[in-house]
């Protein structure tokens, strides 16, 4: 694999950049009462970029030597990164909305060391478990500021589900990425792995939609009332996945999410600018935003 630092980072910006404004495209495209949150179109999207992009790399410059191990890599982190991180963030969005859902995702350090720890048997030092304190801490902040008023009669307040769901799309990611990045070790070719793992999330959307009506009637949408905000945040996000693909290619993974971490701070700007009239920050959400970012670092430098 290349280690170009520098293209690394440009890539892993572009791929921040993406996600951000694929957050408050998703947001602004939710409509009450509709089950089509964008996941399937975003799973298509993904597929028909990355695979016009590995046919047309593979043209110009001969396709990269494919293993059996590499497309197995690749198809468990699609499980992962393409169908439950994926569609439980988008899920997420739907629910608290493009600034909150963002800052859920700083849980995404605080999997990767317990994975990499219980998994790899990776050392813990002081600093991951600083950061993995912060990161805990950040979640906390955010869910007692997000506590609903309680009804007349109850104890407390409720927890939205998005929260739920933004940490098991955090969960999901983790170990996707620990996959993908094996997967790359194995075949040098992100369009191959972005490609793989959406057909993968595409056959367990469908397969997810046999069984389960909003599944169904968000394949249906796609095709009979495609909303064009959610089309645009397919695209978005599918570059997203794609230059992240391409930073991995090029610089460390601890890098490319430190580089990244910066994602929930262009959320917040942008949903400042295009979604004044549904979202606004609050005290707790910057606090929460700084304490994930601080335990980011603090996990990545460690």
């Amino acid at each position: 694999m290349s280690s170009t630092p520098w293209l690394g980072d440009l890539f892993t910006v572009a791929s921040t950049l993406c996600f951000a404004s694929s957050n408050v495209t998703v947001a602004r495209g939710s409509r009450p009462g509709v089950q089509d949150n964008g996941a399937f179109i975003s799973l298509l999207i993904t597929l028909a970029i990355s695979g016009g992009g590995w046919l047309v790399q593979g043209a110009v410059r001969g396709f990269e030597p494919v293993t059996l191990q590499g497309l197995a890599w690749f198809a468990g982190a699609g499980v992962f990164t393409m169908f439950v991180g994926r569609v439980f963030f988008y899920a997420a969005i739907q629910r608290v909305g493009a600034m909150r859902s963002s800052t859920t995702k700083r849980l995404l350090p605080f999997f990767t060391v317990m994975l990499g720890v219980g998994v790899l048997g990776e050392r813990m030092t002081g600093g991951m478990l600083a950061g993995m304190v912060l990161i805990l801490a950040s979640f906390a902040v955010l869910l007692r500021g997000a506590r609903t008023p309680p009804a007349e009669g109850q104890p407390r307040g409720r927890i939205n589900s998005g929260y739920v769901y933004g940490g098991i799309s955090a969960l999901g990611y983790a170990f996707g990425y620990l996959l993908r990045k094996l997967g790359l070790d194995a075949a040098h070719d992100a369009f191959l792995g972005a490609g793989v793992g959406c057909l993968v999330g595409i056959v367990l959307f469908a397969i997810t939609a046999l069984f389960n009506r909003d599944y169904a009637s968000a394949m249906r949408s796609t095709f009979t009332r495609p909303n064009p905000w959610l089309v645009a945040a397919g695209i978005l996000s599918s570059a997203g996945q794609i230059f992240y693909f391409l930073a991995l290619n090029h610089s460390p993974m601890a890098r490319v999410a430190l580089v990244s971490s910066i994602e929930i701070f262009v959320t917040f700007f942008l949903g400042m600018v295009f979604l004044r009239r549904t979202e606004s920050l609050s005290a707790s959400l910057v606090v929460a935003a700084l304490l994930g970012v601080a335990g980011t670092v603090c996990v990545i430098v460690a």
